[in-house]
């Protein structure tokens, strides 16, 4: 009986682990298909805000939970240029989790997709952390959009992050500060098949592109291939 039993959780573990990798993988595909939808909104993202950001982070599908006074919990993926000063080809993703207590009062309750621009290398160091709180420890401002927004505003000049919301098909800028990132190293570790911190994807160099965020980095890729930053 021992060898069945021993059998049988050997087979239970491998299921579950499977079931976990491909529930991580789903994550990356649903993050693609946000972003391709939100990059063709005619007023949408400003294409010149988007070369100039170093990261994306993509959260699809945030929703509203009720513990006390409420809050919200999302996880997404956070895809940022190559190189030393983020000036190379899109890179591989770190996978990571939004929660705050403010985001459920924005969104009425409803299931909401998250976009966030990292505007320098600021940005994007701080949410490297394991982790960072949204006007705390990065300043973050609600995004300029439509086309005939342009990269000298307030907003861009003063944030290294800028964040947008689509709900309900309409979308916005929207303030997510006191909102905390962190990375998600259960998913990390199911995407890459080891314990890997988000730094080290991002910044490490020689982490290459896994399969399953093949189609987000393309995405990426095409709309923005150079940094235009200054």
């Amino acid at each position: 009986m021992r060898p069945i039993l021993y059998a049988s959780l050997v087979v239970l573990l491998a299921t579950s682990l499977l079931f976990a990798a491909r529930k991580a993988e789903r994550r990356l595909a649903n993050c693609a298909a946000v972003l391709e939808e939100i990059l063709n909104i005619p007023d949408g993202i400003p294409k010149e805000l988007l070369d100039k950001a170093e990261c994306v982070v993509v959260f699809p599908s945030v929703k509203k939970f009720a513990i006390g006074i409420g809050g919200s919990y999302g996880r997404g993926a956070m895809v940022c240029r190559s190189g030393k000063n983020f000036s190379g080809p899109w890179g591989a993703p770190a996978m990571y989790r939004l929660e705050g207590a403010n985001i459920g009062f924005q969104l009425g309750g409803q299931a909401t997709d998250f976009i966030l621009l990292v505007v320098n290398p600021k940005g994007a160091n701080s949410i490297l952390k394991s982790k960072v709180k949204l006007g705390a420890d990065a300043s973050a401002a609600i995004g300029p959009k439509g086309r005939t927004a342009t990269a000298a505003t307030d907003a861009y000049m003063r944030a290294e992050i800028l964040s947008y919301s689509r709900s309900r098909g309409l979308f916005a800028g929207v303030s997510l500060e006191g909102s905390t990132l962190r990375q998600d190293k259960n998913a990390n570790k199911r995407i890459y098949g080891r314990q890997i911190a988000a730094r080290a994807i991002v910044l490490g160099g020689g982490v290459p592109v896994p399969a399953s965020a093949s189609r987000l980095v393309s995405i990426l890729q095409k709309a923005s291939p150079n940094n235009l930053s200054e």
